[in-house]
């Protein structure tokens, strides 16, 4: 149960600091003290739990790492299980903390949830936003998979990854919100509901494309450095 528990640990991290951000601090720090806010949480927490599960906290890194033939579809599911569980459990966390501002309601605060189209940040296009996700997510497994990957330098690998999650929420916040991660993206849709329900398949069908399509291209030597 390590694994998992530290799967769950880590999602819910990034889950409730990351979006906690944009939720709770947002109109102070920007979109670019958001993109940070994800990123810092990734590496805080690739450095507290990395040597337990290899810090996925990600269903679509996960997929992409089984696709790499790095791991059996058997390990990978409870950590997916886990990583889902973590979501949602830190955008509750969340809504209750959002909740004690008198004046906060979902509807019109929201808790960070995905999206794309008219009324949602930049009001990009689904077919933008599914672009976006897939290859936002295709790049970041390659700078996951690379940098752990035999001879690159690890101790530098947890810096690499969330700095490559920080440039990603830089250029994509307004396109989307940033997914890239269906977990990231399942939790705060659960509890805002409507319309970012309607849109969560997106969040969930485009990271795991992208992520797959990055693991093959490892697993067919293309990239790998094994």
């Amino acid at each position: 149960m390590k694994k998992p528990l530290a799967e769950f640990i880590g999602t819910f991290t990034l889950v409730l600091f990351g979006c906690g951000a944009a939720v709770i601090a947002g109109g102070d720090i920007g979109l670019t003290g958001i993109s940070f806010a994800f990123g810092l949480a990734l590496i805080g927490m690739a450095y507290g739990i990395g040597s337990v599960s290899g810090c996925h906290i990600n269903p679509a890194v996960t997929l992409g790492v089984v696709a790499s033939g790095r791991m059996s579809i058997k390990d990978a599911v409870p950590y997916i299980i886990a990583q889902i569980a973590g979501g949602i459990v830190g955008a509750l966390v969340l809504i209750i903390i959002a909740t004690g501002k008198a004046d906060y309601t979902v509807a019109a605060n929201g808790l960070g949830q995905n999206g794309w189209g008219a009324g949602y940040l930049g009001e990009y296009t689904m077919s933008a936003a599914f672009v976006f996700e897939v290859v936002a997510t295709f790049l970041f497994l390659v700078v996951i998979l690379g940098s752990t990957g035999a001879g690159a330098p690890s101790a530098m690998a947890s810096l690499a990854i969330g700095l490559a999650l920080v440039v990603i929420h830089l250029v994509g916040i307004n396109v989307t919100g940033v997914s890239v991660n269906p977990a990231r993206s399942i939790g705060p849709a659960l509890f805002a509901g409507g319309t970012a329900i309607a849109q969560l398949w997106l969040f969930i069908v485009a990271p795991i494309i992208g992520a797959v399509a990055a693991g093959f291209l490892f697993k067919s030597g293309l990239l790998d450095a094994e």
